[in-house]
Formats: structure tokens, sequence, C-alpha cells
């Protein structure tokens, strides 16, 4: 038994040492043991592209043209034929406020105004009669036949007559006045329609009674929109803002279409910037602008143009989209491109600090030797020198070569490269921390899979 249990265990190390050998064989076959030697990388080819430089930023839909409606006079509301989404025409009743009050004031400025008509007429009936003893004690008092104290008393009485029927007559245009208004009022109790539009927000119902004021603005009772006419209220931060001009297009993508490009242009552009966060460290400084929709929208298919319904088929739309206000939406503002140029993802473009490079190279390096930007150091015995520049890494024969290159505009993924490198060069594309960091000039490359 100990033979048969040896004889066993000696053909196992055997099958396992052919194992073991064969493994090897095809692993130092297959390469799986050489060391590896170089830094991995992921390479791309420099090629021609037309770029789009995007300034991105959100926002909401609104109506371009939208008008808030409030009363000039109060009262209970008798009459409301509208609803909210009602399409009205100018001129359409909108609402009607209860008159009686009015009209009980129109009667009641009516009944003063014919009582001082009234004082008028009796005030000129004293005038004319103080104006003929007036004529009369003046030819009197001209011949010597009254004494002078009589003229006096004549002449005083009927300037005083006089006074007495011009203010007759202003109490007149007065209560005149107040009937105007009066009228006016009553006029007000009836609102209509401004423009033509869509009525986008109703904020009362029949039977409520609403605060009106001339001076000021009263209850906001409803809101007109032209819905077929919309725009985009976006914010752009204040480093972009340089780069967006009024006729640039967009590309704006509302939530409720997901998939669906609107065409839109840039109308406005505010002057003073909004700041959010004031005071804080997270302070920043924004600027409205508005974006006008011109992709058909918010009307009935049958009211398209045939150019309209081509631009739609192309674009695969059943039918035109229709916006709400308050929808939420993302811009891209297309602010410059290029046809035909030389671009690079932008990951590959990184920094390298030239002073030091020279440094390395040459502890001596003469201050004419580096364009650079002289930082003291604390202590104050050296001045170091920083010369920032923007570099791509080029495999040449396996190895990075280093190579300073001027950019351009960029889009969401590529760059434009100025100066500095030509179509078709392999360039080192990442990792990031490979570029950032470790990567050097002469380093050789091991380029990933």
């Amino acid at each position: 038994m100990a033979k048969k249990s040896s004889k066993r265990t000696l053909w196992i190390l055997l099958t396992l040492l052919v194992v073991f050998v064969a493994t090897g064989l095809i692993g130092r076959a297959a390469g799986w043991f050489e060391a590896e030697t170089g830094t991995a990388v992921d390479i791309a080819e420099a090629q021609r592209r037309t770029l789009t430089q995007l300034v991105s930023a959100s926002g909401i839909i609104r109506p371009e043209v939208e008008v808030i409606l409030s009363p000039d006079v109060s009262g209970e509301i008798i009459e409301l034929p509208v609803k909210e989404g009602d399409f009205v025409n100018q001129g359409d009743l909108l609402l009607r406020i209860r008159p009686d009050l009015y009209e009980a004031r129109i009667d009641e400025i009516q009944a003063g105004l014919l009582n001082a008509r009234a004082r008028e007429q009796q005030a000129l009936a004293s005038k004319l009669r103080a104006e003929v003893n007036y004529e009369s004690q003046r030819q009197l008092y001209e011949r010597e036949l009254i004494p002078r104290m009589e003229y006096i008393t004549a002449k005083t009485q009927f300037e005083a007559e006089e006074a007495n029927h011009n203010a007759a007559r202003y109490t007149v245009q007065s209560v005149e006045a107040q009937l105007r208004r009066a009228r006016e009022e009553l006029r007000q109790t009836v609102i209509r329609a401004p423009m033509t539009g869509t009525i986008s927000q109703l904020n009362v119902e029949r039977g409520e009674r609403v605060v009106g004021s001339v001076q000021m603005s009263g209850t906001e009772i409803l809101r007109i929109a032209r819905m077929e006419q919309m725009e985009v209220e976006v914010r752009v931060n204040e480093n972009d803002i340089m780069n967006v001009a009024v006729n640039d297009t967009a590309r704006v993508l509302v939530d409720s279409y997901p998939g669906q490009t609107i065409q839109g242009i840039v109308t406005e552009i505010a002057n003073s910037a909004t700041r959010r966060g004031e005071g804080t460290t997270e302070q920043v400084s924004e600027y409205v602008v508005k974006i006008r929709i011109v992709t058909p929208h918010n009307v009935e298919a049958s009211a398209l143009t045939m150019q309209q319904r081509a631009s739609l088929e192309v674009t695969a739309l059943n039918q035109p989209p229709y916006l709400k206000p308050g929808m939420s939406a993302s811009v891209d503002i297309e602010t410059q491109t290029e046809v035909n140029v030389v671009a690079v993802p932008i990951q590959s473009v990184t920094v390298r600090d030239f002073a030091d490079l020279n440094r390395e190279q040459d502890d001596t390096a003469s201050e004419d030797e580096i364009s650079v930007e002289q930082v003291a150091e604390q202590s104050g015995s050296r001045v170091h020198r920083e010369d920032i520049r923007r570099v791509v890494f080029v495999v040449e024969e396996g190895k990075a070569k280093m190579v300073e290159v001027e950019t351009g505009i960029n889009d969401d993924q590529f760059i434009h490269i100025l100066r500095g490198l030509d179509e078709g060069a392999a360039i080192v594309t990442g990792s990031y921390r490979v570029l950032s960091r470790q990567l050097s000039d002469g380093d050789v490359l091991k380029v990933n899979d």
C-alpha cells in the first residue's frame, strides 16, 4: 500500500510540473511575463475640423410680449366671460365690475353741476347789475354831481360782484372735471383686451372684489401674451458675456421636449449685471440675455407655410412644439465658428513651466533667455521666475516630444491649434494624471490599446 501511495504522489508531482512548464512557455510566447516599459498613454491624431465656440446657459421660457392687467377702479366682478388659455382679439370684453356706485356718483355730480351753473347765473346777474350802477355813478362823478365816496362804493361793489361771478364760473369748471372723472371711472368698470393674444394667467373669479388705483398697481387680474412669439431668458456668467453678441444664433433644448433642438437668435443683452450671493465667497455676477425662438411654435400645423412644413420634415418633427411660460430650457449660444482648422482634443493641451525646465538644464540661465513673471520667494535671497506655456506631446519613434502651441477657440470637445502643430500628428491625449504631472519631453511611451 505504501508503494502505491508513493507512485500516486509521484505522478501528481510530475503532472503539476508539466502544467507549470507549459504555462510558462505559453505565457512567454504571449508576452505575459515580459516587463512593461514606458509610460502608458492614449493617443489621437490632429485633424481638420469645423469648430463652433459655445456659451452655455439655462433659463426659462416666457412670452416676448406679455401685458399685465390691473383695474383702475375697485369693486365686485359681475361678469367674466373668459377663462385661462382663451384667445382674445383687441377690444374683446374681459370682465365687468359692478357699476352701481359709479353711476350714483355721476348722478350726484350732475346735480351739483346744475346747482353750480345756477349760482353762476345768479352771480352773472349781480355782476351786470353792479356794472350798470358803476357806469352811472362814474358819469355823475365825472360831472361832479355826486361825492367821491359814492363813486368808490359803486366801483368796489362792481369788482366784488365780478369776482363772485368768476368764482362761480370756476366752480362750474371744477364740477365738470369731477363729472368727466366719474364718467371715466364708470367706463373703467368695463375692461377690454388691449391687444390680441392668449390669456396666459387668470387670477380672479366672478364675484371676487378687486382693488383699483390710478397712482399704483392694483390687483393683478390677468395676463395677455402673444404665445406664438416666445423667448428664452437666460443668465450668462460675466466671464462669457463678452463673447455673446446680438444676432448670434443659439440652440435651445427644452426639458419638456427631450431630443428636440429649437433654433433661436439673441435679441437683447443686459447692460447691468445681477448678482447672486452678494457679500459671500460664492458671489456671482450674471447678465440677462434674451433669445427669441425662431422655430415655428405654438401654432396649428395647418397654419404653417410650405417652407416651414419642409423644415419640420427635415428635423423629423411631426408637429410644432407648444411652449408654455415658465418651462425650463438650456441654451447653447454659437458665438464664433472656425472652418477647416487643425484641432485636437481639449484634454491633450496642457501647461508646463519652461522656467523650471530651463533651470533643470542649466541653473545659470540668463534673464534674457526667459520671458517671465517674477515671483519673489519668501526668503528674498532668490527670484523665482515662471514661464507658463501651453504644450502638447507628440509621439515620435515611441517617445514623447513636447511641442509648444498657440490655441484658439474651442467647442465642448476640441480646441483649435493656431501654431505649433501640423495636421496628422500623433498626440498624447491621456490620461489626465499622466499629461498634467508625469509626462516629460523624451519619455518612452507605451500606447494603450
